[in-house]
């Protein structure tokens, strides 16, 4: 439609009439609620409740469905310059979502003194049976005018940290887990392994300096009395302990306090640390991106530099691994490069190529690789059928291996910082999982963390339960 055209008060007769239909969707409801003010007293989880006692079901507010007149004033009777001066509204039931209602105005009378028209209003449910019904009185224009449609924001409706919390939820019916704490001297790190404690996700074990982790506790306000604290002096010698408390059987996740990850993970990479397998040791956040339909993991982002081949093919079956736990059947990887085609110049799209081909070899089991694949046509179909690109996975990745580290970095951080995104880091392919959060992580993200490595442990054990006795 090129414009709305309006309908003068000279032009409208009384019997006039005109309606629309619109179905009730959860997503109207919570749009609802934040453009109401996003006040929680609205609603709970994007459903709202009636308030009267004989309305105790998920229910609509009734002005959501009456704001349907604004749209029929607005565009059809009379249209553009049109204004609602009264209205008087009855309301008779409430409505649920996935309820249909058509409303119809009808003109019965006319006022040339102030060019004013009186409609009457009736909504209907599919059934007949009536939402809303009364009168208005509206001010009709005295001038034609053809108005070119608006065109509208486009509006994400989405809850930030949605998925972490389905993350910590999958945990629910499982026992918490022993978990070494690695030098958790400041209020960050400390508050973060009594909260996964507290959720029943983590027993933890508090490896550091004694009066710096009571200090910690104190500054955040929490009680540490139930926890055991293996003193040390310093952050090294934390990470030596810890790690010797791992390979004693302790601990069945290790989790990074208030140090830095080299000084953890040289400890972790030691020949003789008992923790190292054949597999390459790699990070992958789980990213929680508000305009992503589901989780999306990035890997490698803290540990390998610049990775290569081989190193790759270890960091991709370890991130396949993380989604299988995270219950992603067949999960969808794609290789990421700066372009979609093969080109000898960029070592990335040759590696991203050597990958796809392993897999289909069987040396990358359990997912669906593609690649080389730009970062739009990884996450967008839309992207990738512009440029002709038939893949199973772009568009729908659930898994983003970048080319190296510095790349996997500033991902990471651009969509946290510029998509509102939330980050759970995970270390992988050591004999246990390693909860690798940082500074800025709020309190979910560390949840989210601990409930991954909490999912990894648990199927590390059920594996060497079922492991054949040599």
């Amino acid at each position: 439609m090129e414009c709305i055209p309006n309908r003068t008060f000279d032009d409208i007769r009384v019997g006039d009439a005109a309606s629309t239909a619109r179905t009730l969707s959860e997503r109207d409801l919570e749009l609802f609620i934040v453009l109401a003010g996003g006040d929680t007293a609205l609603g709970r989880g994007g459903e709202f409740y009636a308030t009267t006692d004989m309305l105790q079901q998920v229910a609509a507010p009734s002005l959501w469905s009456s704001s349907l007149i604004s749209w029929v004033i607005g565009t059809q009777l009379p249209g553009p310059g049109g204004l609602c001066l009264e209205h008087h509204l009855h309301f008779h039931k409430a409505m649920q979502p996935g309820d249909t209602i058509k409303l119809t105005l009808t003109v019965t009378g006319k006022n040339r003194a102030d060019h004013s028209i009186t409609l009457d209003c009736v909504c209907v449910d599919r059934q007949g049976g009536r939402v809303f019904s009364g009168t208005l009185r509206v001010q009709a224009p005295t001038v034609r005018i053809c108005s070119p449609p608006a065109e509208l924001p486009v509006f994400h409706l989405a809850e930030r940290g949605a998925r972490h919390k389905k993350l910590v939820e999958m945990t629910s019916q499982l026992e918490p887990i022993a978990t070494v704490v690695v030098h958790p001297a400041d209020a960050v790190s400390l508050e973060g392994a009594v909260r996964a404690a507290e959720a029943n996700l983590i027993q933890p074990i508090l490896v550091g300096p004694p009066a710096r982790i009571q200090a910690a506790a104190q500054s955040a306000g929490i009680d540490i009395t139930a926890y055991e604290i293996v003193a040390v002096p310093h952050s090294h010698a934390a990470a030596a302990k810890a790690v010797e408390l791992i390979r004693a059987g302790r601990g069945q996740i290790l989790m990074k306090g208030s140090l830095h990850t080299d000084e953890l993970m040289s400890e972790v990479v030691r020949p003789d640390s008992g923790l190292r397998t054949e597999r390459r040791i790699s990070h992958a956040y789980v990213m929680d991106v508000p305009t992503y339909p589901k989780p999306l993991i990035i890997t490698d982002a803290a540990i390998n530099i610049e990775p290569d081949l081989l190193e790759k093919r270890d960091i991709v079956q370890n991130a396949i691994e993380l989604a299988l736990v995270m219950g992603t059947v067949q999960p969808k990887v794609a290789i990421l490069s700066a372009v979609e085609t093969v080109t000898p110049k960029l070592q990335a799209t040759m590696d991203a190529a050597a990958l796809c081909k392993m897999a289909e070899r069987g040396q990358i089991t359990g997912g669906i690789l593609d690649g080389p694949l730009a970062f739009d046509n990884a996450i967008s179909k839309q992207a990738a059928e512009t440029k002709n690109i038939i893949s199973a996975v772009a568009g729908e990745a659930d898994i983003l291996v970048v080319p190296d580290l510095e790349a996997g970095n500033m991902l990471a951080k651009q969509l946290a910082y510029l998509a509102g995104a939330a980050a759970a880091g995970i270390v992988l392919g050591a004999r246990v999982p390693i909860v690798l959060t940082s500074r800025s992580d709020d309190i979910l993200a560390r949840l989210a963390s601990c409930a991954v490595a909490v999912l990894l442990a648990c199927r590390k054990r059920d594996l060497l339960k079922n492991a054949p006795v040599e």
